[in-house]
């Protein structure tokens, strides 16, 4: 063999070594690095709770209650709606010492909300209504507010031809009846609540969701006896109580509260407990709406439920605390109402 066919062998072999893959060693998986990622635990034993979010059973009944929430003409002016003294915009109330109704008639009582009604023992400040139902009944035909009859109201829906279908289709009548009617505005308020709010996220266990005097006023509502009468979810709802335990309450209302319903004199002023979710928003306070800001209300509350008077630092934590309360508002495309037709009875907005 020549030298050169030596040399050109062994370029070959030395290119062809060159090209070949390179051997892998297996390398020993190293476990992960564990993430220590602290989660926050809801705190236990605190008379408050979280609200839940709503579950919608019935799509289609709460749409059809939010179109008659929202519909004037169960009014006999064809003015005054459900959302009238109950505005979604505004705290689910209308923010005066008293409602307005038919004719511009000043209702004898503070308008409250509508917001996690659901979660009340019953409806109105008497508890009157054992629940939403029943509630939603009441105004349409009060002389004061609506200033209609149930059958009236029956009347004109069954003229509107839109309303027609909706009602078949929701209940499976040609028929509407007020039953109905009520039982679809029910539907709708009961999905009206309100969670994540920041003290909810407190409760959940993130204590960066309120600030240090938030926290101080909460403890002084607690350590005050706030939480006795305002506890639960929606911080009251769920009792009824005298107003003006320690010292009478001069009020400015002829209303007398629960005598009203049970014709017991022992429960002459007894009222259910307001629900303070959302307070900053529902302002005046009280039955009477005689409380204009929170400050005076618990100037008030203290000095006439507990025999106690903050000191101005003590209330301005109690407030702050309160407006840790306001939860994530109601939000939905307002409903297209279906027109009326050429026999819907005429409203009377400036009737006798």
């Amino acid at each position: 063999m020549h030298l050169r066919q030596i040399i050109s062998g062994i370029a070959v072999l030395s290119v062809t070594a060159s090209c070949a893959p390179t051997p892998q060693v297996e390398k020993k998986s190293e476990p992960a690095e564990t993430l220590n990622v602290e989660v926050p635990k809801p705190r236990a034993g605190e008379p408050v709770s979280p609200i839940s979010a709503a579950t919608v059973s019935n799509a289609e009944m709460v749409e059809l209650g939010k179109k008659l929430f929202f519909d004037p003409r169960l009014s006999k002016s064809g003015f005054i709606s459900c959302n009238s003294c109950h505005n979604l915009s505004m705290g689910g109330s209308d923010n005066l010492k008293s409602s307005i109704g038919h004719k511009w008639n000043k209702g004898p009582i503070n308008s409250p909300t509508v917001l996690n009604s659901s979660m009340n023992l019953a409806q109105f400040w008497d508890g009157r209504a054992k629940d939403l139902k029943e509630q939603a009944g009441g105004p349409i035909a009060n002389p004061g507010e609506m200033a209609f009859t149930h059958e009236l109201a029956v009347g004109v829906l069954q003229s509107i031809p839109g309303y027609v279908d909706e009602f078949k289709k929701v209940f499976g009548s040609d028929q509407i009846t007020i039953d109905q009617i009520t039982q679809a505005i029910a539907a709708f308020e009961e999905t009206l609540v309100t969670p994540g709010s920041r003290f909810d996220k407190w409760l959940l266990g993130d204590d960066n969701a309120i600030t240090k005097d938030e926290r101080e006023g909460y403890e002084l509502f607690k350590s005050s006896g706030c939480t006795a009468c305002h506890n639960g979810p929606a911080l009251g709802g769920n009792s009824y109580q005298k107003m003006g335990v320690v010292e009478p309450y001069k009020a400015a209302s002829k209303v007398e509260g629960r005598s009203a319903v049970t014709g017991k004199d022992a429960d002459r002023f007894n009222f259910k407990v307001p629900a303070l979710r959302n307070v900053a928003l529902t302002y005046p306070y009280f039955h009477d709406g005689e409380a204009a800001t929170l400050a005076k209300a618990i100037d008030v509350m203290g000095q006439i439920q507990l025999g106690k008077r903050f000191t101005p630092e003590e209330n301005a934590k109690i407030v702050a605390f309160m407006k840790t309360l306001t939860g994530k508002q109601p939000v939905f495309e307002l409903p297209v109402l279906p027109p009326s037709s050429d026999t819907t009875p005429a409203p009377e907005p400036f009737g006798k």
